[in-house]
């Protein structure tokens, strides 16, 4: 019998994401279409090398952008990538092949925010 999703601890939870990075992407939304767009830049706080937070416990506080992923709202936000493993849990699909952004970006510290633009990224396998 498959677990509920409100049956989930805390704990649990956390043990859902596979610590691909994708979230912690810089993501930039078209005004006029909503359309998100992902960029190779990443959050000043992101562990390139290990694909982590280094401020997890206080990222919300630190980066007020930072959306904490939670089982009531994880389905509610569009930006979230197809592989990303809570979405698929939510959406009740089956798990994909783990990919991630280890090494393939920038700290958000060495990009300009007017050149954001500039690194619009197609990630393949998001």
């Amino acid at each position: 019998m498959k677990k509920k999703l409100e049956d989930y601890t805390e704990e649990e939870w956390e043990q859902i994401c596979t610590h691909c990075g994708k979230c912690c992407l810089i993501k930039l939304q078209d005004e006029d279409s909503g359309e998100i767009y992902y960029t190779d830049v990443v959050c000043q706080y992101f562990d390139n090398e290990n694909c982590l937070c280094r401020v997890y416990k206080q990222r919300c506080e630190l980066v007020p952008e930072c959306i904490k992923l939670t089982k009531d709202n994880v389905d509610k936000i569009s930006w979230m990538p197809d592989s990303c493993a809570y979405r698929r849990l939510v959406e009740n699909r089956p798990q994909a092949k783990k990919t991630t952004i280890k090494n393939r970006c920038i700290s958000e510290k060495l990009v300009k925010e007017e050149e954001l633009e500039d690194h619009i990224v197609d990630w393949e396998d998001l």
